[in-house]
């Protein structure tokens, strides 16, 4: 008899949600996180005194409680949690700023329409247009790649908006380079534009014990410090795992989240190659400053995509960053939240894994140093001056991402080709998360329950 029904490698949002799902149909389940803390790329560290969180800077697919059919909810329902008790606080609204225009969202698409209408009056007709073809389209029908970039400009016939539309689409979720799967672009538009951005109540610390407390609840388990070193065969079979300090531990099915090319080192999938290895990773710079000099800042907003670039360069750069596009956020910058005492920006741009990899050790933190100054000179540029007044600062990069998630090469959101079904060469052991195809918080969640229900549960 195995030692545990279900084991799910890593404890990131998919592999709790993947979690609660097989748990609360009565399937012995077991987490394994190689860390002491769970999350994955969504996770938070304390340093100083500081609670910093990692991975995306806010959950996207907000919606109110009557809607039942938007994911959010559908996602609550999904895991038995209580949608009421779940206080979320909107975003105040997003800018997208180019050098020469810039554009507003919230969480009412009228806003990104009426912003339209003022800066490109001419294509606001074929921008609505636009909208219904979007809702018209099912993004996770088993069709061909199609090419986002062709569907814009088929539309809009304007490079500068359809740049526009696409820097926030990319940046929260586009594993390739230059272009993105229609399919893609759709459920972020979805996301983003007609959704929106808002934050749960607390921080990410408080939303990912609250999961694990109600996983717990089900009677599932999970151990911290157990990365998973190997699997074990039986008769053309997944019959375990092997971990770091040798312990093996029987099951009867796997499901991973570590993405495609970790799992396909643990499990040996020939027909994954380098080619499934994802190129955009990113370095992020957090900075804390009292918050009394919010208001001597430009930062009314609650994230700033910015490109400085003539056109969007949507890339791994030939640098280890590229400051001239990215992303700032402002994590206090959302509708009734408790007063703080400090203030933070977020800064996040693309790096380059291979120039971070090559650095000498004893360079590292140089060019980390480097790095965040080249930062700190344009972004000051967009909102004013703030590293002054900063009380602390810290950044992450693509190596950290890497150790700290096992995401190859540091690739946040995956590999460029999908699998969207689960499957892998075993009919015992699937995947979930970003190289699923989901993307998001909820979308990773909400992956993570697609293939129990699927796959495990069927």
């Amino acid at each position: 008899m195995a030692d545990t029904q279900l084991i799910i490698i890593g404890s990131g949002l998919s592999g709790i949600a993947a979690g609660i799902r097989a748990a609360r149909f009565g399937l012995d389940t077991l987490i394994l996180e190689q860390h002491t803390i769970p999350g994955g790329l969504n996770s938070y560290y304390t340093r100083q005194g500081f609670l910093l969180e990692t991975g995306l800077h806010a959950m996207t697919n907000f919606a109110a409680r009557g809607n039942k059919k938007a994911p959010l909810n559908r996602l609550f329902r999904q895991l038995k949690l209580s949608r009421k008790k779940f206080v979320t606080h909107e975003q105040f609204s997003s800018q997208i700023l180019f050098s020469s225009q810039s554009l507003e969202f919230s969480n009412d698409i009228r806003l990104l329409t009426e912003t339209i209408s003022q800066t490109f009056p001419q294509k606001i007709d074929v921008f609505r247009q636009l909208i219904v073809a979007v809702d018209a389209i099912d993004p996770f029908a088993d069709v061909p790649w199609q090419s986002a970039r062709e569907f814009l400009h088929f539309h809009l016939h304007h490079r500068l908006l359809e740049d526009m539309l696409l820097l926030p689409l990319m940046v929260y979720g586009n594993s390739e380079e230059h272009d993105m799967n229609l399919g893609q672009f759709v459920i972020m538009f979805r996301a983003l534009f007609q959704e929106g951005f808002f934050r749960p109540e607390g921080n990410m610390k408080d939303f990912l014990w609250m999961l694990v407390d109600h996983y717990k609840g089900f009677g599932g388990k999970i151990q911290f410090q157990s990365k998973v070193r190997d699997v074990i065969r039986k008769n053309q079979k997944i019959s375990g795992v092997m971990l770091e300090d040798g312990t093996k531990i029987s099951c009867d099915t796997i499901l991973s989240t570590i993405g495609t090319p970790g799992t396909s080192d643990l499990i040996g999938w020939p027909e994954i190659k380098t080619d499934h290895i994802g190129r955009m990773s990113f370095v992020e710079t957090i900075s804390v400053l009292p918050i009394q000099q919010q208001a001597a800042l430009t930062a009314d907003h609650t994230i700033i995509f910015y490109n400085n670039h003539e056109t969007l360069q949507y890339q791994r750069p030939e640098d280890a960053i590229d400051p001239a596009w990215g992303v700032i956020c402002f994590p206090e910058n959302f509708h009734n939240l408790p007063a703080h005492k400090n203030f933070q920006v977020r800064v996040t741009n693309s790096a380059n894994y291979e120039v971070w990899h090559d650095t000498p050790k004893v360079d590292y933190m140089k060019l980390k140093k480097q790095c965040q100054m080249q930062t700190e000179k344009t972004v000051s540029k967009i909102i004013g001056n703030y590293r002054h007044n900063r009380v602390y600062s810290d950044s992450f990069t693509p190596l950290t991402i890497e150790r700290f998630t096992s995401k190859v090469e540091g690739a946040v959101y995956g590999s460029p080709l999908k699998i969207r079904n689960g499957l892998t060469p075993y009919d015992n052991f699937f995947i979930a998360g970003t190289d699923q195809g989901f993307l998001g918080i909820v979308g990773a969640m909400l992956s993570g329950v697609t293939i129990v229900n699927q796959q495990i549960l069927k």
